[in-house]
């Protein structure tokens, strides 16, 4: 695995911890999102502040990376697409091991750890993937394409979709058209 060069705001020294179990320290800053994180109709806009309030353990392995973060995504209403913006409130916890240990998804190299991929597919996972402006969202008028308010009928009336139109002459009375057939079962037997 090519190491490649630690620099940027997630990236914390750790050099008063490694290889001294036990010890541990604790750390809280705010970063700005290096880039948008997120795809689809949510998102963490790149710049966005990020919170984070991290606790660097040392143990025998490593350095385990314990962290609250938190930041804001904004994007459109999967049902009326409304603008949204709401608190994301994500924890994390990751073990950055010692380079030649067992395999790890993360090292500690140079006396550092870097934060940025782990915080970053934190948020993204925690992204709703069908986000709404509020629980009961009706959506938009098929019709009028505005947004539907509850209580209130479409435009237009109740349409009925032309696909479900034959389900009208259903009732629940069958014109006494089965109950003569299950009778004459009846009577055969």
């Amino acid at each position: 695995m090519a190491r490649k060069r630690l620099n940027g705001p997630f990236v914390l020294s750790v050099h008063d911890l490694v290889r001294r179990p036990g010890e541990m320290s604790e750390r809280t800053f705010t970063v700005p999102a290096p880039a948008q994180w997120g795809e689809g109709l949510v998102s963490v806009a790149e710049g966005e502040p990020i919170d984070l309030d991290v606790r660097l353990e040392s143990v025998h392995e490593g350095i385990l990376v314990s962290a609250d973060i938190d930041t804001e995504y904004r994007g459109q209403c999967g049902r009326c697409l409304t603008d949204i913006a709401e608190p994301l409130k994500v924890e994390i916890q990751e073990l950055f091991g010692y380079p030649g240990g067992e395999a790890d998804d993360f090292e500690v190299q140079d006396d550092h750890v870097d934060l940025e991929t782990p915080v970053r597919d934190a948020i993204v996972l925690s992204l709703p993937f069908q986000p709404v402006c509020e629980p009961d969202c009706l959506g938009l008028d098929p019709v009028t394409g505005e947004k539907l308010v509850a209580g209130a009928e479409p435009a237009g009336g109740a349409t009925i979709d032309p696909r479900w139109a034959a389900l009208t002459a259903y009732t629940t009375d069958h014109d006494g058209v089965a109950d003569d057939r299950d009778a004459g079962k009846t009577e055969k037997s």
